[in-house]
């Protein structure tokens, strides 16, 4: 999943529903949802490969509730979660023999991928293309992630569900051909795209900001990329909801675009967090002054990064009955997590 800054203005956010909504995790659940949906969910087995990443991790926390959770990452013992033998992934899936599948793991080092693409390929597209047949063997649902890296990042306005794919690295290319093994197979599936992905747990831009902030006396930050900060909560509080709604209602099966309300730059994403700590008392010695937009040609890299990363979330909010918050709001929640540490 693609990672970059937040605008004072430019940004149309989406607030949370009135008295009739319920907050449920880190999105708000209408409450004219029919009663009874999410029923016998309990007894369901579900197994998620990729515990160990980002979404992986916070997956743990939002799926234990709804049944038996088995989760494996790449160097799990007793069972495969290893994306490179194809063979043992089969053999995992069979034993567990469950009712959902949820792969959180991936290839995600972009520029690593020009020089590695057999094994981005294998992770990000081979992989899932088994765990596709094998779900639609068994019936199993599928849950996959991909990426606003499956377009070229040219214009201005959000990318649809429907919008032509151009893929301009290796890394998107194999992302776009797990997505399509999964279309292909026919199996039960929500397939969420999303983009600049962060958590509170490991390493994400925030961090890096707050780091250099405190060492250097200036900043050159990307400002002509635009996108949404995505915290790896929301994608795997939203992965709950929707699931609970497809499983009593298996047409909503398909493609969504997953991500926080509204948009920014990475510069003005850079903005926000350097200013929050300052606010919060760390000692930052950047002056706001000294921390400079500059053009993603200033940063040459293996491979191009998309500079148009907004996604229209309208078909999963409609089909899901769910608002997304505002990148702001999880971005300051996790700021203040990792600030108190």
């Amino acid at each position: 999943m693609s990672s970059p800054a937040p605008t004072a203005n430019g940004w149309k956010s989406i607030t949370p529903g009135a008295r009739h909504d319920r907050q449920v995790g880190n999105v708000f659940a209408r409450r004219s949802r029919p009663q009874g949906v999410g029923q016998g969910v309990l007894d369901m087995k579900i197994l998620l490969f990729g515990k160990n990443g980002q979404v992986g991790w916070e997956l743990q926390r939002s799926l234990a509730p709804l049944g038996e959770l088995v989760a494996l990452g790449s160097d799990s013992q007793d069972l495969c979660g290893n994306f490179t033998d194809l063979a043992g992934i089969v053999e995992t899936v069979r034993a567990v023999a469950p009712d959902i599948i949820v792969n959180a793991a991936a290839y995600t080092a972009v520029d690593k991928a020009e020089s590695e693409p057999a094994l981005a390929r294998t992770i990000n597209a081979l992989a899932p293309g088994v765990l596709a047949e094998e779900a639609q063997n068994s019936g199993a649902w599928l849950i996959h992630y991909s990426t606003d890296y499956v377009f070229d990042g040219s214009g201005d306005q959000p990318w649809r569900e429907t919008d032509p794919v151009a893929p301009l690295s290796v890394y998107g290319k194999t992302k776009l051909e797990g997505e399509e093994a999964i279309h292909a197979s026919g199996c039960r599936h929500l397939i969420f795209r999303t983009s600049w992905v962060y958590g509170a747990r490991g390493g994400n831009f925030a961090k890096t900001m707050l780091r250099l902030a405190v060492e250097k006396d200036r900043l050159t930050v990307i400002n002509d990329q635009i996108g949404a900060p995505t915290g790896a909560d929301l994608l795997a509080d939203v992965t709950a909801q929707a699931l609970r709604v497809a499983l009593q209602r298996p047409e909503a099966s398909g493609l969504y675009h997953l991500a926080a309300g509204g948009h920014t730059s990475w510069y003005d994403y850079a903005r926000l967090v350097i200013d929050f700590a300052r606010q919060a008392g760390i000692k930052i010695k950047v002056a706001p002054e000294a921390i400079q937009p500059v053009p993603t040609s200033a940063f040459p890299l293996p491979a191009p990064r998309p500079k148009n990363s907004r996604l229209a979330t309208g078909k999963l909010q409609n089909t899901f009955e769910l608002n997304l918050p505002p990148w702001q709001s999880g971005m300051t929640r996790m700021l203040t997590e990792i600030l108190e540490k």
